[in-house]
């Protein structure tokens, strides 16, 4: 059986200002990939994240889902948990932000919480702090819950583990590797070691292009 496309990319360039980081980009990510998107720091891996979050304009095809990240935004959040590697500078308690994202994308609070919980956040504790105030590892914890709490059929992660103690660690890549099978899982890292149970791909870039794109089995027996 043909496995879906989720995402597609053809000729993809992104520039800012007059540096090109994303240089004629075409690749296809699809249903039930794990990938291992690795690479220098500058090489466009969490510039390619950005654009198909639509976060960013671009040159060239991207779709998601068959949708415009950029046009079609709302939708493609809907199916699409992001897990970034520097948390965002949330001006909300713990409580706002469990109620902001039920509210948006109609998710029970609980499921948010389940998953924080099982990383040892213990949320109940820390609902109204001010999300600013809590320590790395604890708003890395939050963010993997508002992501995986919601099921979503893509999963794109930016150095997921970095702040995460020896034990979350281990828990969350459990959790990841009993996720749904037919979703799309790529995890940009610079530990493929960690990850390696996880992934039957492996993507390199450099310099804003695709130098690598294997299966992972065809990578170790090399």
């Amino acid at each position: 059986m043909e496995k879906k496309i989720l995402i597609q990319t053809k000729d993809l360039v992104k520039k800012f200002g007059e540096v090109e980081v994303l240089k004629s980009l075409s690749i296809h990510f699809f249903e039930g990939d794990r990938v291992a998107l690795i690479g220098q720091n500058g090489a466009g891996k969490t510039t390619l994240i950005r654009c198909i979050l639509g976060l960013y304009t671009f040159q060239g095809d991207l779709k998601v889902l068959k949708k415009h990240p950029r046009i079609d935004r709302e939708y493609i959040l809907n199916h699409v948990g992001f897990v970034p590697q520097i948390p965002p500078p949330l001006k909300m308690t713990v409580a706002e932000i469990l109620s902001f994202f039920s509210r948006i994308f109609h998710v029970s609070q609980e499921n948010f919480i389940e998953v924080a919980n099982a990383l040892n956040l213990e949320v109940e504790k820390h609902l109204n702090k001010p999300f600013l105030k809590l320590s790395g590892g604890m708003k890395q914890k939050l963010l993997i819950g508002l992501a995986l709490g919601r099921n979503p059929k893509i999963l794109l992660m930016d150095e997921p583990a970095a702040n995460l103690d020896p034990e979350a660690r281990t828990i969350f890549f459990d959790m990841l590797s009993n996720y749904r099978k037919d979703s799309l899982m790529i995890i940009s890292s610079h530990r493929t070691d960690e990850i390696e149970h996880l992934i039957n791909r492996v993507v390199e870039m450099d310099l804003g292009k695709i130098v690598v794109d294997k299966p992972f089995e065809k990578i170790i027996s090399s």
